[in-house]
């Protein structure tokens, strides 16, 4: 005899389960707030297809003039209708990679120290810290650069470029063993540039190692880990995706300085490659130092080189905010 024979009052579980769906009413104060967040959201798509048009707008001039050779040239004569950003395009990435070179173990582990290895009372004012770094202008850092640190690391470049430029040709100085040769480099630029983008790694960093989760934190203790290897094991693998999108934005945050980079660089429109060497260029740095004397065919220009610009530092930084995102939603922590 089955179950049902003996309580037929009872009636059969269903095959398959749903959901039962729980409505609430909306209120009015509801329905304007949630359009005032779409009114917001869109906003910003808004803004972004504003700046795009303008720049396309102004710099189309340039564009049609200059063909795919905007690309390929590297001079900037736009009075005889020659320019191009093939030098200070490169120039600038590479400025940005000098920076994330130096940048990131610092971030890494300064990020890993607050997160994980600060006294409690301490972590605080670090944050706070590091979050004051972020404010200070870049006109402060360009002109500590230039007066204070550069002269105290040409030593540094000099014996680099004298001993290893010849194992690594792009740490080569050619112009000679004069002072002014190490100055106004592209590896000058880039250290700046790296102590302006510390503190943004360092505060996204920080935030995902912070959210690494306390129950695979306990496991690894439990099963004897080291703190150092209760990080490795957890922390940084769950890290991992954060750490992608801090170093992204970093690159775009660095590609897109102008002020400090004028400062310190001696501008030049001819790639060589030689970090050290004395001579750079970006193409932010070119805009703020060829803005004010430009009119006609030179302003169109400068806004086409913009718009290059604004389309790579968007695409940087949206795909950083993508990997962020999902870093942030919780991730495997170990292979």
């Amino acid at each position: 005899m089955t179950t049902a024979q003996l309580s037929p009052s009872v009636p059969p579980p269903p095959e398959h389960d749903q959901p039962r769906v729980i409505t609430a009413p909306v209120s009015r104060a509801d329905r304007i707030y949630r359009l005032g967040l779409q009114v917001s959201g869109y906003s910003v798509f808004l803004l972004m297809g504003l700046i795009a048009f303008f720049l396309l707008l102004r710099g189309g001039d340039a564009l049609s003039t200059a063909g795919w050779h905007f690309l390929t040239q590297q001079r900037w004569s736009p009075s005889a209708h020659v320019f191009g950003i093939a030098a200070v395009l490169p120039d600038g990435v590479l400025i940005a990679v000098v920076a994330l070179v130096l940048a990131v173990p610092v971030s890494l582990v300064a990020a890993l120290f607050i997160a994980e290895y600060a006294p409690v009372r301490l972590r605080g004012a670090l944050v706070s810290v590091v979050d004051l770094m972020a404010a200070v202008p870049s006109i402060v850092y360009g002109l500590w650069g230039v007066y204070f640190l550069q002269p105290r690391v040409l030593g540094l470049v000099r014996w680099a470029a004298l001993h290893l430029g010849g194992v690594l040709p792009f740490l080569k100085v050619r112009t000679g063993d004069i002072g002014t040769s190490y100055t106004s480099s592209t590896f000058m630029a880039g250290l700046v540039v790296s102590l302006m983008i510390v503190p943004i790694m360092t505060a996204l960093s920080r935030e995902v190692f912070s959210q690494a989760p306390q129950g695979e934190r306990e496991a690894a203790y439990a099963l004897g880990s080291t703190r150092w290897g209760m990080v490795r094991s957890v922390v940084l693998p769950f890290g991992r995706g954060g750490v992608i999108g801090a170093v992204m934005l970093g690159f775009g945050r660095a590609m897109g300085e102008t002020i400090a980079v004028a400062l310190i660089i001696s501008p030049s429109f001819k790639f060589t490659g030689h970090v050290l060497e004395a001579g750079a260029n970006s193409i932010s740095a070119l805009i703020a130092l060829r803005f004010s004397e430009s009119d006609g065919q030179s302003l169109s220009a400068l806004m086409a080189a913009g718009l290059m610009l604004f389309a790579i530092t968007l695409l940087v930084n949206l795909l950083a905010g993508v990997l962020v995102s999902r870093s942030r939603s919780g991730a495997v922590t170990a292979d």
